[in-house]
């Protein structure tokens, strides 16, 4: 059996090898590795495939929630609401420009964004929300962009883990994750379901004038060549990235199908464990299953863990600890227990391998294993 990964991305890439060193090699050659050809044309294939006016690609995920907030001219004071449970960079640029972050639970089955706890955070401070659609699929967007409408916010959705999931609405429309409301954030870290070899990241709109602002923050502010209208940031995707990227776009389906059938496999195999809760899916979201993520019950999460490590099986906890309990981020508003699913969930979750490369011996051994320290 090879060797588990977590994310196999050597095994990726010797499937694609000759494609993506004939590309790197291009733009070496070409010598336009700053928004560059490819950088230009990676933006207009990623408009097609999600069916969006503008793509402005950036230098990471967190760059593009950033950018869109500063364009968004989002100012000091602001409130954001967000959710408790997802990774820090969500917080941590609504922080860093000096906005309020607003920290609101998660539904238990989806783990996304509860609209209702939303709905009840708002206040006459409050200008934006960011749903982050978790582990893979949308959170309820019909729901949050009809709360937004009403309180007059903005949206931006936090689309670093669900590339390419669609989410249908009650009159049948169907929108791809990140296109939806004012603006979308995505991550090409390598671990993602579109991963670049670096770092990179993108901003989605299909407002024209949001757009053309965008363009301007993530270039130093310049509206014209050394004039500068705003305050910006130096945040840019460069051209050999763009081109692995490129490549890798052409495959996003059958990547997130190759996801799709692992976590079938998965399912299968533990659909007898009343001791595991396999991931629900939404029946307004496809699932591109950026994390393979189960809920224990009644079981030594951590022990658990530690015993499928030891087999070699890198698993691994997301995430450990709720926003509002990390050091950087206490705050007298929010005391233990006033977010209880987020707070459970992070005492009870875990998530197996998972990525386009895992083969049928693999995934036996991972739920053979994981079945038998449930049993023993």
């Amino acid at each position: 059996m090879r060797k588990i990964q977590m994310v196999d991305l050597a095994s990726q890439y010797q499937k694609i090898k000759t494609e993506i060193d004939e590309a790197v090699l291009n733009v070496v050659s070409s010598t336009a590795y700053i928004n560059g050809p490819e950088v230009q044309a990676f933006a207009t294939e990623l408009q097609d495939y999600l069916n969006v006016k503008h793509v402005i690609p950036c230098a990471n995920g967190t760059d593009a929630l950033q950018v869109a907030m500063m364009a968004l001219e989002l100012k000091p004071g602001d409130e954001v609401i967000t959710t408790t449970f997802t990774f820090i960079a969500t917080a941590e640029v609504i922080a860093l420009l000096g906005l309020t972050p607003v920290l609101v639970d998660v539904l238990p089955d989806t783990m996304n964004i509860d609209p209702n706890k939303l709905k009840a955070a708002i206040t006459p401070k409050t200008k934006a929300i960011v749903p982050v659609h978790l582990f893979g699929q949308c959170a309820d967007m019909e729901e949050i962009l009809k709360i937004a409408e009403e309180h007059k916010l903005y949206v931006i959705e936090d689309t670093c883990q669900a590339l390419g999931a669609e989410y249908k609405f009650s009159d049948g429309t169907v929108k791809k994750a990140g296109t939806m409301g004012n603006a979308g954030a995505v991550s090409f870290f390598p671990s993602k379901n579109l991963g670049c070899y670096g770092d990179g990241g993108a901003i989605f709109t299909n407002d024209d004038e949001l757009a053309a602002r965008l363009k301007v923050v993530v270039n130093h502010g310049m509206t014209v060549r050394y004039i500068h209208d705003y305050v910006g940031v130096n945040s840019r995707l460069d051209s050999i990235q763009a081109a692995i990227l490129r490549i890798k776009l052409r495959r996003l389906d059958e990547y997130n199908k190759a996801r799709k059938i692992a976590a079938e496999k998965y399912n299968k195999a533990f659909a007898k464990c009343d001791k595991l809760v396999t991931p629900y899916i939404s029946p307004n979201s496809t699932h591109i299953f950026h994390q393979y993520t189960l809920i224990t019950k009644d079981i030594d999460r951590d022990a658990l863990l530690k015993y499928i490590n030891e087999k070699g099986i890198p698993a691994a906890i997301y995430y450990p600890i709720p926003l509002h309990h990390q050091k950087a981020y206490l705050d007298e508003r929010y005391k233990t227990g006033m977010f209880p699913v987020s707070e459970e969930l992070c005492k009870t979750v875990i998530s197996l391998p998972m990525h386009t490369e895992l083969d049928d011996e693999q995934i036996e051994f991972i739920t053979n294993s994981v079945l038998e320290f449930i049993e023993k």
